[in-house]
């Protein structure tokens, strides 16, 4: 198929919320894709911190495909012994002590949220539920997790959009002049992705989750971008 019908059977059938670059990408091996003219890219950006262990990584397509010939999907009313060992490693992985499955990095953002909303009003009551996040930062692309996005830009059509987030400069100052006896967490990219690729200076972070603790606000790390080792580390924090 050439690539002037695919662009017109995408024109024709496909919303167009995202600009695309004039490439159709028809495989991939390793860090290498091909496009439906034969021509090479290599991908910097793992699909936009998506395919971390590259494109058909054997032993990666080999494992789905035998549970795709398995098990395909089972609803959550159900164990699974696939999904409690692989929570397990990751559990054990990560350091921390439970793990929430998601469908995408903005559904385990608004998990986090509703975490926090329901640490600070478990107690200390309805009101203590405002999040603090940082100026530049992105979340995702749903409604509560665009008003959690501290970029003007996004938040334009849209409205109206979930009450209760403050926005910050990633600096203490501001931080702890944002955060009121209603704050219920604080919520951080490590290294704000959309916002350029921005690293947070690591003594403030330090600083933050300290400030954090002693307060009981929870600080929460949005890792969809740099956890699971795209940044050398399991996870970036």
């Amino acid at each position: 198929m050439q690539f002037s019908a695919i662009q017109n059977q995408d024109d024709t059938y496909l919303m167009h919320t995202y600009g695309r670059f004039p490439a159709a990408l028809v495989r991939g091996k390793n860090a290498t894709a091909w496009d439906v003219d034969g021509k090479q890219y290599i991908d910097f950006t793992a699909g936009i911190g998506v395919n971390s262990l590259g494109y058909s990584d054997p032993e990666w397509a080999k494992a789905v495909s035998e549970q795709a010939s398995t098990l395909q999907h089972i609803s959550n009313l159900y164990y699974s012994p696939v999904t409690t060992a692989a929570a397990e490693q990751l559990c054990k992985a990560a350091g921390l002590e439970r793990a929430f499955f998601g469908n995408s990095g903005a559904e385990a953002n608004e998990c986090a949220i509703k975490i926090a909303r329901k640490y600070g009003t478990d107690h200390y009551g309805p009101a203590h539920c405002q999040i603090v996040t940082l100026r530049n930062s992105f979340h995702g692309r749903t409604v509560t997790t665009l008003a959690a996005t501290g970029q003007d830009a996004f938040h334009t059509h849209f409205t109206p959009f979930t009450e209760g987030f403050t926005y910050a400069e990633p600096n203490m100052d501001a931080v702890r002049a944002a955060v009121t006896p209603d704050t219920c967490a604080v919520m951080i990219e490590l290294i704000q992705g959309e916002g350029g690729v921005l690293p947070m200076d690591q003594a403030f972070v330090q600083e933050l989750a300290a400030f954090c603790d002693s307060n009981d606000v929870l600080l929460i790390v949005d890792e969809v971008q740099t956890g699971v080792g795209r940044t050398g580390s399991f996870y970036c924090y």
